[in-house]
Protein backbone atom coordinates (compact mmCIF):
# COMPACT_ATOMS: atom_id res chain seq x y z
CA UNK A 1 0.00 0.00 0.00
CA UNK A 2 1.17 3.48 -0.93
CA UNK A 3 1.83 6.61 1.49
CA UNK A 4 -1.23 8.42 0.19
CA UNK A 5 -3.51 5.45 1.18
CA UNK A 6 -1.77 4.89 4.32
CA UNK A 7 -2.37 8.81 5.25
CA UNK A 8 -6.12 8.38 3.76
CA UNK A 9 -6.75 5.35 6.06
CA UNK A 10 -5.27 6.87 9.19
CA UNK A 11 -7.36 10.19 8.60
CA UNK A 12 -10.52 8.05 8.04
CA UNK A 13 -9.81 5.79 11.32
CA UNK A 14 -8.78 9.14 13.24
CA UNK A 15 -12.82 11.00 12.16
CA UNK A 16 -14.23 7.59 13.19
CA UNK A 17 -12.94 7.63 16.45
CA UNK A 18 -13.29 11.52 17.23
CA UNK A 19 -17.10 10.87 16.00
CA UNK A 20 -17.73 8.26 18.65
CA UNK A 21 -15.94 10.31 21.09
CA UNK A 22 -18.56 13.04 20.75
CA UNK A 23 -21.74 11.11 20.17
CA UNK A 24 -20.61 9.24 23.96
CA UNK A 25 -19.73 12.69 25.43
CA UNK A 26 -23.40 13.59 24.47
CA UNK A 27 -24.88 10.79 25.98
CA UNK A 28 -23.13 11.13 29.20
CA UNK A 29 -24.22 14.94 29.09
CA UNK A 30 -27.61 14.05 27.98
CA UNK A 31 -28.00 11.34 31.01
CA UNK A 32 -26.73 14.00 33.23
CA UNK A 33 -29.50 16.44 32.31
CA UNK A 34 -32.10 13.53 32.41
CA UNK A 35 -30.93 12.07 36.02
CA UNK A 36 -29.65 15.62 38.01
CA UNK A 37 -26.08 13.63 38.21
CA UNK A 38 -24.76 17.04 39.02
CA UNK A 39 -26.38 17.32 41.92
CA UNK A 40 -25.31 13.87 43.35
CA UNK A 41 -21.95 12.62 44.76
CA UNK A 42 -22.08 8.73 43.99
CA UNK A 43 -20.47 6.74 47.17
CA UNK A 44 -19.75 3.17 47.53
CA UNK A 45 -22.88 1.19 48.24
CA UNK A 46 -25.31 3.11 46.27
CA UNK A 47 -25.05 5.75 48.87
CA UNK A 48 -25.40 9.12 47.13
CA UNK A 49 -24.94 12.98 49.04
CA UNK A 50 -26.87 15.68 47.92
CA UNK A 51 -25.31 18.75 46.95
CA UNK A 52 -26.97 22.41 48.00
CA UNK A 53 -28.66 24.05 45.10
CA UNK A 54 -27.11 27.48 45.13
CA UNK A 55 -29.39 31.08 44.78
CA UNK A 56 -28.59 33.29 42.39
CA UNK A 57 -26.28 35.77 43.81
CA UNK A 58 -25.68 38.57 44.88
CA UNK A 59 -29.02 39.59 45.80
CA UNK A 60 -30.05 42.63 43.12
CA UNK A 61 -32.77 44.81 42.20
CA UNK A 62 -34.81 43.69 39.16
CA UNK A 63 -34.45 45.94 35.51
CA UNK A 64 -37.11 47.68 37.00
CA UNK A 65 -35.68 49.53 39.97
CA UNK A 66 -37.75 47.05 43.00
CA UNK A 67 -36.61 44.77 45.24
CA UNK A 68 -39.09 42.71 47.19
CA UNK A 69 -39.04 40.65 50.35
CA UNK A 70 -41.50 38.21 51.75
CA UNK A 71 -41.53 38.69 55.51
CA UNK A 72 -43.06 35.53 57.01
CA UNK A 73 -43.12 35.26 61.35
CA UNK A 74 -43.74 32.49 63.01
CA UNK A 75 -44.46 29.46 60.98
CA UNK A 76 -44.64 27.29 64.18
CA UNK A 77 -44.51 24.22 62.00
CA UNK A 78 -44.73 20.69 63.23
CA UNK A 79 -44.73 17.96 61.62
CA UNK A 80 -47.45 18.37 58.31
CA UNK A 81 -51.06 16.69 57.93
CA UNK A 82 -51.34 15.74 61.98
CA UNK A 83 -50.50 18.83 63.30
CA UNK A 84 -53.87 20.63 64.49
CA UNK A 85 -54.45 24.26 63.52
CA UNK A 86 -54.85 26.67 66.79
CA UNK A 87 -57.60 29.44 66.75
CA UNK A 88 -59.60 29.00 63.69
CA UNK A 89 -62.87 28.72 64.10
CA UNK A 90 -64.74 25.65 64.41
CA UNK A 91 -66.11 25.26 61.01
CA UNK A 92 -61.98 25.50 59.71
CA UNK A 93 -60.66 22.98 62.44
CA UNK A 94 -61.38 19.48 60.81
CA UNK A 95 -59.77 19.81 57.92
CA UNK A 96 -56.96 22.63 59.02
CA UNK A 97 -53.43 21.14 59.55
CA UNK A 98 -49.46 22.55 59.00
CA UNK A 99 -50.56 21.77 55.49
CA UNK A 100 -52.30 25.21 55.60
CA UNK A 101 -49.43 27.06 56.54
CA UNK A 102 -47.24 25.33 53.43
CA UNK A 103 -50.61 26.45 51.20
CA UNK A 104 -50.37 30.00 52.52
CA UNK A 105 -46.84 30.53 51.72
CA UNK A 106 -47.31 28.80 48.27
CA UNK A 107 -49.87 31.08 47.64
CA UNK A 108 -48.08 33.78 48.54
CA UNK A 109 -45.16 33.24 46.46
CA UNK A 110 -47.81 32.92 43.28
CA UNK A 111 -49.01 36.20 44.12
CA UNK A 112 -46.27 38.54 45.24
CA UNK A 113 -43.61 36.66 43.29
CA UNK A 114 -40.70 38.13 45.54
CA UNK A 115 -37.39 38.77 44.88
CA UNK A 116 -36.48 37.37 48.43
CA UNK A 117 -38.23 35.54 51.43
CA UNK A 118 -37.08 36.35 55.10
CA UNK A 119 -38.29 33.89 57.70
CA UNK A 120 -38.41 36.00 61.22
CA UNK A 121 -38.11 33.21 63.90
CA UNK A 122 -40.27 29.91 65.37
CA UNK A 123 -40.11 28.30 62.04
CA UNK A 124 -40.72 24.86 63.40
CA UNK A 125 -42.64 24.41 66.66
CA UNK A 126 -40.07 22.07 68.30
CA UNK A 127 -42.15 20.54 71.17
CA UNK A 128 -44.43 19.77 68.60
CA UNK A 129 -41.87 17.51 66.75
CA UNK A 130 -39.84 14.64 67.32
CA UNK A 131 -37.13 15.29 64.47
CA UNK A 132 -35.99 19.25 63.84
CA UNK A 133 -34.38 18.14 60.50
CA UNK A 134 -37.87 16.83 59.02
CA UNK A 135 -39.82 19.98 59.90
CA UNK A 136 -37.51 22.41 58.50
CA UNK A 137 -37.79 20.47 55.24
CA UNK A 138 -41.40 20.62 55.64
CA UNK A 139 -41.70 24.35 56.73
CA UNK A 140 -39.30 25.95 53.98
CA UNK A 141 -40.74 23.62 51.52
CA UNK A 142 -42.06 25.85 49.24
CA UNK A 143 -39.49 28.69 49.29
CA UNK A 144 -36.96 25.84 48.27
CA UNK A 145 -38.82 24.28 45.68
CA UNK A 146 -39.78 28.22 44.29
CA UNK A 147 -36.01 28.43 43.63
CA UNK A 148 -35.77 31.84 45.28
CA UNK A 149 -33.30 33.15 47.23
CA UNK A 150 -34.08 33.14 51.55
CA UNK A 151 -32.74 33.30 54.88
CA UNK A 152 -33.90 32.63 58.50
CA UNK A 153 -33.32 34.13 62.11
CA UNK A 154 -34.36 31.75 65.01
CA UNK A 155 -37.09 32.55 67.53
CA UNK A 156 -37.60 31.04 70.91
CA UNK A 157 -38.80 27.66 70.14
CA UNK A 158 -37.08 26.13 67.05
CA UNK A 159 -34.42 24.82 69.19
CA UNK A 160 -37.16 22.68 71.33
CA UNK A 161 -36.55 19.39 69.29
CA UNK A 162 -33.80 17.86 68.51
CA UNK A 163 -31.19 20.51 67.27
CA UNK A 164 -29.61 23.10 69.23
CA UNK A 165 -29.45 26.66 67.91
CA UNK A 166 -25.97 26.36 66.37
CA UNK A 167 -26.79 22.74 64.50
CA UNK A 168 -30.32 24.55 63.56
CA UNK A 169 -28.54 27.44 61.91
CA UNK A 170 -25.94 25.19 60.19
CA UNK A 171 -28.88 22.94 58.99
CA UNK A 172 -31.06 26.11 57.58
CA UNK A 173 -27.63 27.54 55.99
CA UNK A 174 -27.57 24.30 54.12
CA UNK A 175 -30.50 24.22 52.69
CA UNK A 176 -31.20 24.65 48.94
CA UNK A 177 -31.19 28.40 48.10
CA UNK A 178 -31.03 29.59 51.55
CA UNK A 179 -28.50 32.11 52.07
CA UNK A 180 -28.55 32.18 55.58
CA UNK A 181 -25.58 31.93 57.92
CA UNK A 182 -24.40 30.37 60.85
CA UNK A 183 -22.63 33.57 62.16
CA UNK A 184 -20.53 36.55 60.01
CA UNK A 185 -16.40 34.98 59.79
CA UNK A 186 -13.86 36.09 61.62
CA UNK A 187 -12.61 38.98 59.24
CA UNK A 188 -16.25 40.76 59.26
CA UNK A 189 -17.09 39.80 55.49
CA UNK A 190 -20.05 38.00 55.05
CA UNK A 191 -20.41 35.29 52.13
CA UNK A 192 -23.31 33.02 52.16
CA UNK A 193 -22.06 30.28 50.59
CA UNK A 194 -19.20 29.95 52.91
CA UNK A 195 -20.99 29.99 55.98
CA UNK A 196 -17.74 31.34 57.86
CA UNK A 197 -17.83 31.31 61.61
CA UNK A 198 -17.25 33.80 64.09
CA UNK A 199 -15.92 33.12 67.56
CA UNK A 200 -16.57 36.49 69.60
CA UNK A 201 -20.17 36.92 68.87
CA UNK A 202 -23.53 35.75 70.88
CA UNK A 203 -25.64 33.84 69.32
CA UNK A 204 -26.54 32.06 65.84
CA UNK A 205 -27.79 33.46 62.96
CA UNK A 206 -25.98 36.96 62.52
CA UNK A 207 -25.31 37.79 59.31
CA UNK A 208 -25.85 40.76 57.07
CA UNK A 209 -26.67 40.49 52.75
CA UNK A 210 -25.81 43.08 50.45
CA UNK A 211 -28.57 43.92 47.75
CA UNK A 212 -26.50 45.18 44.65
CA UNK A 213 -28.07 47.73 41.67
CA UNK A 214 -30.68 46.85 38.94
CA UNK A 215 -28.17 45.07 35.64
CA UNK A 216 -26.53 47.51 33.74
CA UNK A 217 -27.24 50.23 35.67
CA UNK A 218 -24.63 53.05 36.87
CA UNK A 219 -24.55 50.94 40.20
CA UNK A 220 -25.06 47.35 39.19
CA UNK A 221 -21.93 46.57 40.59
CA UNK A 222 -22.82 48.60 44.36
CA UNK A 223 -24.55 47.26 46.97
CA UNK A 224 -26.95 50.16 47.92
CA UNK A 225 -29.39 48.33 50.33
CA UNK A 226 -27.72 46.06 53.50
CA UNK A 227 -30.00 43.42 54.98
CA UNK A 228 -29.29 42.61 58.68
CA UNK A 229 -30.26 39.40 60.41
CA UNK A 230 -29.65 39.23 63.95
CA UNK A 231 -30.44 36.59 66.74
CA UNK A 232 -32.46 37.75 69.80
CA UNK A 233 -32.19 34.46 71.40
CA UNK A 234 -34.50 32.49 73.14
CA UNK A 235 -35.03 32.60 77.17
CA UNK A 236 -32.95 33.34 79.82
CA UNK A 237 -32.45 34.59 83.72
CA UNK A 238 -31.76 37.83 84.35
CA UNK A 239 -31.06 39.23 88.22
CA UNK A 240 -33.13 35.58 89.38
CA UNK A 241 -36.24 36.32 87.24
CA UNK A 242 -36.85 34.12 84.42
CA UNK A 243 -36.96 36.35 81.17
CA UNK A 244 -36.78 36.39 77.27
CA UNK A 245 -33.47 36.92 75.77
CA UNK A 246 -31.85 39.84 74.52
CA UNK A 247 -29.52 40.95 71.65
CA UNK A 248 -26.40 41.12 73.35
CA UNK A 249 -23.56 43.89 72.59
CA UNK A 250 -21.08 41.74 70.74
CA UNK A 251 -23.74 41.56 68.25
CA UNK A 252 -24.49 45.35 68.50
CA UNK A 253 -20.75 45.72 67.95
CA UNK A 254 -20.83 43.73 64.98
CA UNK A 255 -23.10 45.15 64.06
CA UNK A 256 -21.87 49.11 64.01
CA UNK A 257 -18.79 47.62 62.32
CA UNK A 258 -20.74 46.53 59.15
CA UNK A 259 -22.39 49.46 59.07
CA UNK A 260 -19.77 51.51 58.56
CA UNK A 261 -17.98 49.17 56.47
CA UNK A 262 -21.22 48.91 54.46
CA UNK A 263 -21.06 52.88 54.20
CA UNK A 264 -17.35 52.92 53.17
CA UNK A 265 -18.16 49.94 50.29
CA UNK A 266 -16.13 48.62 47.59
CA UNK A 267 -18.37 50.81 44.83
CA UNK A 268 -18.35 51.27 41.33
CA UNK A 269 -15.15 53.93 41.77
CA UNK A 270 -16.55 55.36 38.23
CA UNK A 271 -20.52 56.31 39.89
CA UNK A 272 -19.76 56.54 43.58
CA UNK A 273 -22.57 57.02 45.89
CA UNK A 274 -23.15 60.66 47.13
CA UNK A 275 -21.89 60.76 50.67
CA UNK A 276 -24.23 63.30 52.18
CA UNK A 277 -26.34 62.02 54.85
CA UNK A 278 -29.79 62.18 53.19
CA UNK A 279 -28.23 59.83 50.43
CA UNK A 280 -26.76 57.35 52.65
CA UNK A 281 -27.39 54.12 51.60
CA UNK A 282 -30.48 52.23 53.32
CA UNK A 283 -30.21 48.82 55.57
CA UNK A 284 -33.61 47.02 56.81
CA UNK A 285 -33.10 44.54 60.47
CA UNK A 286 -34.68 41.39 61.26
CA UNK A 287 -35.06 39.32 64.03
CA UNK A 288 -37.33 37.86 66.22
CA UNK A 289 -38.25 39.26 69.99
CA UNK A 290 -39.52 42.88 70.35
CA UNK A 291 -37.04 45.54 71.54
CA UNK A 292 -38.60 46.98 75.55
CA UNK A 293 -39.21 50.13 73.60
CA UNK A 294 -42.23 48.67 71.60
CA UNK A 295 -44.42 48.88 73.65
CA UNK A 296 -44.31 52.40 73.89
CA UNK A 297 -46.01 52.03 70.46
CA UNK A 298 -49.39 51.45 72.43
CA UNK A 299 -49.60 55.38 72.98
CA UNK A 300 -48.53 56.41 69.36
CA UNK A 301 -50.10 56.68 65.88
CA UNK A 302 -49.81 52.99 63.94
CA UNK A 303 -50.71 51.38 61.12
CA UNK A 304 -52.23 48.10 62.06
CA UNK A 305 -53.03 46.27 65.05
CA UNK A 306 -52.20 46.24 68.49
CA UNK A 307 -53.65 43.29 70.30
CA UNK A 308 -51.84 41.81 72.68
CA UNK A 309 -49.08 42.61 74.82
CA UNK A 310 -45.46 42.95 73.98
CA UNK A 311 -43.28 39.99 75.25
CA UNK A 312 -40.23 41.64 75.15
CA UNK A 313 -36.77 40.99 77.40
CA UNK A 314 -36.85 42.93 81.10
CA UNK A 315 -32.91 43.87 80.07
CA UNK A 316 -32.33 46.88 77.27
CA UNK A 317 -29.27 46.18 75.91
CA UNK A 318 -29.10 49.27 73.63
CA UNK A 319 -30.31 48.42 70.24
CA UNK A 320 -32.26 51.20 69.66
CA UNK A 321 -29.79 53.52 70.73
CA UNK A 322 -27.50 51.37 68.42
CA UNK A 323 -29.96 51.60 65.79
CA UNK A 324 -30.12 55.84 65.73
CA UNK A 325 -26.39 55.82 66.03
CA UNK A 326 -25.59 53.93 63.06
CA UNK A 327 -27.81 55.56 60.70
CA UNK A 328 -28.61 53.34 58.02
CA UNK A 329 -31.23 50.88 59.29
CA UNK A 330 -35.21 52.68 58.52
CA UNK A 331 -37.05 49.82 59.37
CA UNK A 332 -36.79 46.51 61.56
CA UNK A 333 -39.28 43.40 61.47
CA UNK A 334 -39.57 40.94 63.80
CA UNK A 335 -42.15 38.43 65.16
CA UNK A 336 -43.49 36.17 68.25
CA UNK A 337 -46.44 38.24 69.48
CA UNK A 338 -48.57 36.69 66.74
CA UNK A 339 -51.68 38.67 66.60
CA UNK A 340 -49.97 42.16 66.80
CA UNK A 341 -49.45 43.60 62.94
CA UNK A 342 -48.57 47.18 63.30
CA UNK A 343 -45.95 49.43 62.34
CA UNK A 344 -45.02 52.31 64.45
CA UNK A 345 -42.06 54.56 64.75
CA UNK A 346 -39.71 55.00 67.26
CA UNK A 347 -36.83 57.63 67.01
CA UNK A 348 -36.96 57.57 63.26
CA UNK A 349 -37.03 53.92 63.16
CA UNK A 350 -40.07 51.94 61.98
CA UNK A 351 -40.44 48.59 63.90
CA UNK A 352 -42.91 46.24 62.27
CA UNK A 353 -44.54 42.96 63.32
CA UNK A 354 -44.96 40.43 60.68
CA UNK A 355 -48.45 38.86 61.93
CA UNK A 356 -48.45 35.53 62.78
CA UNK A 357 -48.15 33.49 59.66
CA UNK A 358 -48.80 29.35 60.88
CA UNK A 359 -51.37 27.91 61.72
CA UNK A 360 -50.06 26.02 64.63
CA UNK A 361 -48.84 28.83 66.06
CA UNK A 362 -51.26 30.67 68.37
CA UNK A 363 -53.36 33.48 66.62
CA UNK A 364 -57.10 34.72 66.70
CA UNK A 365 -59.87 32.79 65.50
CA UNK A 366 -61.92 34.94 62.28
CA UNK A 367 -58.42 36.99 62.32
CA UNK A 368 -57.02 35.75 59.01
CA UNK A 369 -53.28 34.17 59.48
CA UNK A 370 -50.99 37.05 57.46
CA UNK A 371 -47.48 37.97 56.04
CA UNK A 372 -45.92 41.38 55.31
CA UNK A 373 -44.00 42.46 52.12
CA UNK A 374 -41.19 45.54 51.51
CA UNK A 375 -41.03 46.81 48.30
CA UNK A 376 -37.56 48.94 47.69
CA UNK A 377 -37.74 51.05 44.79
CA UNK A 378 -34.68 52.82 42.91
CA UNK A 379 -34.48 56.50 42.06
CA UNK A 380 -34.62 57.24 38.37
CA UNK A 381 -31.21 59.28 36.94
CA UNK A 382 -31.18 60.55 33.58
CA UNK A 383 -29.87 57.24 32.01
CA UNK A 384 -29.37 54.77 34.31
CA UNK A 385 -31.28 53.65 37.78
CA UNK A 386 -29.52 55.11 40.94
CA UNK A 387 -29.37 54.55 44.49
CA UNK A 388 -32.50 53.57 46.85
CA UNK A 389 -35.13 56.21 46.81
CA UNK A 390 -38.23 54.89 48.73
CA UNK A 391 -39.02 51.85 51.19
CA UNK A 392 -42.89 50.59 51.47
CA UNK A 393 -44.69 48.12 52.76
CA UNK A 394 -47.77 45.96 52.95
CA UNK A 395 -49.61 43.24 54.42
CA UNK A 396 -51.32 40.25 52.69
CA UNK A 397 -54.15 38.21 54.20
CA UNK A 398 -55.09 34.55 54.12
CA UNK A 399 -58.16 34.87 52.91
CA UNK A 400 -60.16 34.18 49.73
CA UNK A 401 -58.85 37.14 48.05
CA UNK A 402 -55.76 37.49 49.38
CA UNK A 403 -56.59 40.94 50.68
CA UNK A 404 -53.92 43.40 50.65
CA UNK A 405 -53.91 45.79 53.36
CA UNK A 406 -52.16 48.84 55.27
CA UNK A 407 -49.35 49.87 52.42
CA UNK A 408 -47.65 52.63 53.73
CA UNK A 409 -44.37 54.33 53.09
CA UNK A 410 -41.49 53.77 55.69
CA UNK A 411 -39.19 55.82 54.13
CA UNK A 412 -38.23 58.18 51.13
CA UNK A 413 -35.40 59.95 50.24
CA UNK A 414 -36.98 63.35 49.39
CA UNK A 415 -39.18 63.21 52.82
CA UNK A 416 -36.62 62.92 55.54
Amino acid sequence: MDSSSSSSGSGTQTWKHSLIYLTTLLFILHLAAQTNLPRKLFLGNNETVRIKKIADLPLRFRYDGTFKILQVADMHYGTGTVTRCRDVLASEFEFCSDLNTTRFLKRLILAENPDFIAFTGDNIFGSSTPDAAESLFKAFGPAMESGLPWAAVLGNHDQESTMNREELMSFISHMDYSVSQINPSSDGHTNPTKGGMMTKIDGFGNYNLRVYGAPGSMLANSSILNLFFLDSGDRAVYQGIRTYDWIKDSQLSWLRHVSQEFQGQNQDPLHPIDASPSSKAPALAFFHIPIPEVPRLFYKNIVGQFQEGVACSRVNSGVLKTLVSIGDVKAVFMGHDHTNDFCGNLDGIWFCYGGGFGYHGYGKAGWPRRARIIHAELQKGKNSWMGVSRIKTWKRLDDEKMSKIDEQILWDRYLV
